[in-house]
């Protein structure tokens, strides 16, 4: 007798091309790794002790699904002051970090076969998230003369009459890019003449180099908008896997459907703490803020030297690279960074289907990594283009 089949779905979600790389670069000790966005600071002591004295005082039981009220109380307070959301805790969830605030989101918003709108390029998981809940992801085109900054005539051209659901991430991922507020405006104006949902994922929201991104949900008069943030980035928490999302009640409640079935809740003791993290002082945030930036500035200035295009970040820790003169195709020449160069960055098309002339560059690596990873990363653009 034959075993059943396993799930076709599942065999249909596609692997991350960041994963690709990762695994790739692995395979070489001295290879200099600008593919992952991973923080290459360690979380905060007081948030550490914090979930140490929380597991001593055996505080590792299960919470309420949607989080453990002087969490959620802090998120509010946080949400306030400085992204100028106003909700109440009721409104707050507390997730498995971000990604889980967007599936869960997502999956409270769409039925099978509705179309959700994804940025070319943008994160990865958007798809396999898609792909997961049944329903078509759609790609409205980001352009490197824009900066990657999203226009309305671009995500219009994508709308039918299927169309469910608009993913917006600022600061972005992998563009780097911050949408400023009049343009928020113009697309959350389409939104609601197109009769679409809004997932705003700020996960990066208090990384910024000049001035700070506006939040969406303020600007939100018909409760379209869910907000998604984390701790990850924030507060180098990647691992500890607490993130969060707000929204109108209405929907916020089906959030907390769709998370039951599979979060229990999130682990007690990480909560405990982000609880640390958001009342702590933020000095620490302001520090490696400061630091990205400064990384922005290595990095531009060599691309700049070398007379290479690029996304000027603004935000998040991500810069895209304009690979074009290579003559080369983005897994090519990712292939040959990595074996020849012995530098890790990802493909754009990882990113979307439009977005193969790119490479994403992580600024979340230390200064000298960034410092001799892009330099051979422009040397081999010129190298390469006879």
């Amino acid at each position: 007798m034959t075993k059943p089949m396993p799930s076709n779905v599942i065999q249909h979600v596609p692997r991350s091309g960041i994963r690709r790389v990762f695994d790739e670069a692995a395979k070489y000790p001295d290879c200099i790794r600008l593919e992952v966005g991973e923080p290459s600071f360690s979380t905060p002591a007081h948030i550490k002790e914090a979930a140490v004295k929380a597991l001593a005082e055996n505080f590792t039981k299960y919470t309420a699904n949607a989080g453990i009220p002087e969490l959620r109380s802090a998120i509010v307070d946080k949400l306030r002051v400085r992204n100028g959301i106003s909700v109440d805790s009721n409104d707050v969830v507390v997730t498995s970090g971000g990604v889980a605030a967007c599936f869960t989101a997502l999956a409270a918003m769409v039925n099978p076969g509705d179309e959700v709108l994804l940025a070319d390029p943008s994160w990865p998981n958007y798809v396999q998230m898609t792909v997961l809940l049944g329903v078509k992801a759609v790609h409205y085109r980001l352009r490197l003369e824009n900066n990657l900054i999203p226009t309305v005539e671009d995500i219009e051209r994508c709308i039918t009459p299927k169309t469910k659901v608009l993913i917006m991430n600022s600061p972005g991922n992998p563009t780097g890019a911050i949408t400023p507020l009049p343009r928020l405006r113009e697309i959350l104006e389409l939104a609601h003449r197109h009769n679409l949902w809004v997932i705003s994922d700020e996960v990066y929201d208090e990384i910024w180099f000049d001035t700070p991104p506006h939040s969406l949900q303020p600007l939100d008069t018909q409760e379209r908008v869910v907000s998604v943030f984390s701790f990850s980035k924030t507060y180098a928490m990647t691992g500890w896997r607490v993130g969060y999302l707000t929204g109108a009640s209405e929907i916020v409640s089906h959030v907390l459907r769709a998370q039951e079935p599979t979060t229990s809740c999130v682990n007690s003791p990480a909560q405990r703490g982000a609880v640390a993290a958001l009342l702590g002082d933020q000095q620490c945030v302001a520090e490696m803020r400061s630091a990205y930036a400064s990384r922005a500035k290595l990095v531009t200035k060599i691309l700049d030297d070398h007379g290479v295009p690029y996304a000027r970040p603004t935000g998040a820790f991500y810069t895209m690279v304009d690979i074009s003169g290579s003559r080369m195709s983005d897994i090519d020449f990712v292939s040959r960074m990595i074996t020849e160069r012995r530098v890790a960055v990802v493909p754009g098309s990882a990113f979307g289907p439009a977005s193969g002339n790119v490479v994403r560059v992580s600024l979340a690596s230390s200064e000298s990594d960034l410092q001799n990873g892009v330099e051979r990363l422009a040397s081999a653009i010129s190298d390469w283009s006879n």
